[in-house]
């Protein structure tokens, strides 16, 4: 039986739209595309110029401080013009699909894998970005070295979907990732796995150290998960990966080749629910087609408490195994309808504002983007602490950060924290601070400070 974590504070926030039923494989995208801005701190340094001919796996940038780390395409084809924003910054690398064809390499046996072997495949084969690195929630360094891996074996978030969907097929895969993983630990150590209470899709699972949490989201933060079993302390660096992301590590280096699978839930109201098979850097509009009304629809990468609006233009983030639906929230709140005065049963509501606790218990709410309000005065109002289950305060860390309190910042426990741990202290904000924004940037301060 594995250890058990019992999180009391959070909040399930109950939305329509949750995907049900089989899986289904999107046929091949004619374009993949990757987002630089998905790795928090990276300068990119193009590898090819636009018009190259490129194989599946090979390098299209490299990260201008560390160039050991190579961000490779998904598919062989032709390599567009970089997409840029303010100060020619890289937005997007595109590759419109053309030909066939990819790199191979050795493959590597999971039953007694080679840690330098491993970690040298992992550079040079573009699977390096899959891994994140706390503090501060960016990529680790080639040369680091982590005190433990940790691995979050369900998503708690909003519509996010099972890990029995997004694993199916896969554990003979997870199961070598592990064994790379464990490979770059130091000598005995293992890969600590967190799975949802209840859940059998793990129970093969020897490669790792599993813990079992139950509780409402964030659960299924990696982040809540490292707090509950092993916390960090000062100087001490821990790696995260996500569980499909494992399964791509053992496939690839079991198979020689690149491989950048994604089973995607499409959820949310304004959707037609699916569970769809494609790739990493699939575009939007592939995966939106014939299943979203795109009219007034707010299209996320990811949740709707940490995803990021990508459009149809965009394409599914490198860490995103959920694309969410929404409508835009533009329309008035009339007081005696829909405003604060209104009954509000068609409301969620985290505190006692509306009668969502009179509602059953299983009932779902069609939720927009409207803020309902624009920031305020910081009002110390007692919320956060009821949906932050870290024993750090929320409220303190967060106006040390608000100041450049490095010191105090330091004690109060950021270099445990990631953006996603506040996403729903951001939610139930009564000031409609951006604190996920806040949180990045007392992070961004450390690093300038010590990194």
């Amino acid at each position: 039986m594995p250890a058990s974590v019992k999180i009391r504070k959070g909040l399930d926030i109950r939305l329509k739209g949750g995907v049900q039923g089989n899986t289904h494989a999107l046929p091949a995208a004619d374009r993949f595309s990757i987002h630089p801005t998905d790795f928090h701190g990276l300068i990119p340094r193009m590898a090819v110029k636009a018009g190259a001919e490129v194989k599946a796996g090979d390098v299209l940038f490299t990260d201008k401080k560390n160039p050991e780390v190579k961000f490779v395409s998904a598919i062989a084809g032709t390599v567009q013009e970089p997409v840029r924003g303010e100060k020619r910054r890289i937005l997007r690398v595109d590759v419109v699909a053309a030909g066939e064809g990819s790199l191979e390499h050795p493959s590597l046996d999971p039953t007694n894998p080679d840690g330098d072997a491993v970690r040298a495949a992992l550079l040079e084969r573009g699977y390096w970005p899959m891994l994140r690195q706390r503090p501060f929630d960016v990529m680790p360094a080639p040369d680091s070295t982590p005190r433990d891996i940790f691995v979050s074996g369900f998503d708690s978030a909003p519509l996010a979907p099972e890990a029995a969907m997004v694993l199916e097929g896969r554990m003979d895969g997870f199961r070598a990732g592990l064994a790379y993983l464990n490979a770059l630990l130091p000598e005995g150590g293992r890969v600590k796995l967190g799975i949802k209470a209840g859940d059998t899709t793990f129970d093969r699972v020897t490669e790792a150290d599993i813990t079992a949490f139950s509780g409402p989201h964030p659960a299924g933060n990696v982040g809540v998960q490292i707090h509950g079993t092993a916390p960090m302390n000062k100087g001490e660096v821990v790696w995260t990966v996500g569980m499909q992301d494992v399964a791509n590590i053992g496939e690839g280096l079991m198979s020689g080749g690149y491989v950048c699978k994604r089973t995607v839930a499409l959820t949310g109201s304004r959707s037609q629910p699916a569970l769809l098979q494609t790739t990493i850097g699939t575009p939007m509009a592939h995966i939106a087609k014939d299943r979203v009304s795109m009219e007034d629809t707010r299209v996320i990468s990811g949740n709707v408490l940490t995803g990021t609006e990508r459009g149809e233009d965009g394409a599914l983030g490198f860490f995103d195994q959920q694309v969410t639906c929404i409508p835009e929230g533009h329309e008035p709140l009339f007081f005696l309808t829909k405003g604060w005065l209104g009954p509000g049963f068609d409301k969620f509501s985290a505190s006692r504002a509306f009668p969502t606790w009179l509602m059953p218990k299983g009932k779902e709410y069609d939720l927009n983007t409207n803020n309902n309000g624009e920031v305020r005065a910081f009002v110390v109002s007692g919320q956060y602490d009821a949906v932050f289950p870290f024993d750090i305060y929320p409220v303190q860390l967060i106006k040390s950060i608000m100041v450049g309190d490095i010191d105090r910042m330091e004690k109060l426990g950021i270099y445990e924290v990631a953006p996603e741990d506040f996403a729903l202290c951001e939610y139930v904000c009564t000031s409609k601070l951006a604190v996920q924004d806040i949180v990045r940037k007392g992070l961004d301060q450390m690093i300038e400070e010590f990194a």
